[in-house]
């Protein structure tokens, strides 16, 4: 069964997931409700969760404006036609060029379907993704928290998310992956609608780092 959340019931989750965890009701007393994150089911929008990869939200930002301004419409077939000079203008190193073109090439040859995923379970579009070259799991959560609304995810791979989550329940240095997953169990089946609020807590508080996003924080 598909598990999402939607605008109508994204603050309802939020009150459940606080009534069930004083940690998480402190940030949204201090903070108000994180916002709801999301974002279309486009070529672009996967083009741009790449380059969000290892670096800053602003660095990523920028190159996909770059590439916006470059070919007007970022669309397979038409970044297929940019020169590797043309991706380093746009401020795109030659791997994540690599996995653009990669991309590119599995949607028009049908590889992968992007509207397809709408309707297949979490684990069947992280089965299909991962075998895409350059697309690891946290490619994958972000894609399926902010465009899928899938409600259940909790980016193991994501630094702030982590850190967020660590300072919050004061976890010591020593914490695993395994520890930091544990965790976030506690908040099945709303994972996702949990990290946005992490999420928020990091931006939003004084003690803010800004770090960049990788597929593997541990």
């Amino acid at each position: 069964m598909i598990n999402k959340f939607t605008h109508a019931n994204f603050h309802a989750i939020c009150d459940e997931l606080a009534s069930a965890d004083a940690d998480l009701a402190t940030i949204i007393n201090a903070y108000g409700y994180p916002p709801l994150w999301s974002r279309p089911n486009t070529f672009e929008t996967l083009v741009h969760i790449i380059l969000e990869q290892q670096v800053s939200l602003a660095s990523a930002l920028s190159a996909l404006n770059k590439l916006r301004e470059r070919v007007q419409e970022i669309t397979p077939a038409r970044v297929l036609l940019l020169t590797d000079e043309e991706y380093r203008a746009c401020y795109c190193s030659r791997q994540k060029t690599g996995y653009i073109r990669y991309l590119a090439e599995a949607i028009l040859s049908g590889q992968i379907n992007l509207q397809a995923f709408e309707h297949m379970e979490d684990d069947e579009i992280r089965a299909q993704m991962v075998t895409l070259k350059g697309i690891g799991n946290w490619t994958v959560d972000v894609y399926l928290m902010f465009v899928l609304q899938r409600a259940d995810i909790f980016p193991a791979g994501d630094l702030a998310a982590v850190n967020a989550l660590k300072r919050v329940k004061t976890l010591p240095a020593t914490t695993t992956r395994e520890d930091v997953i544990n965790v976030a169990a506690n908040w099945q089946p709303y994972r996702t609608v949990s990290t946005m609020i992490l999420w928020h807590y990091y931006l939003s508080s004084p003690a803010k780092r800004v770090t960049k996003q990788k597929e593997q924080p541990f």
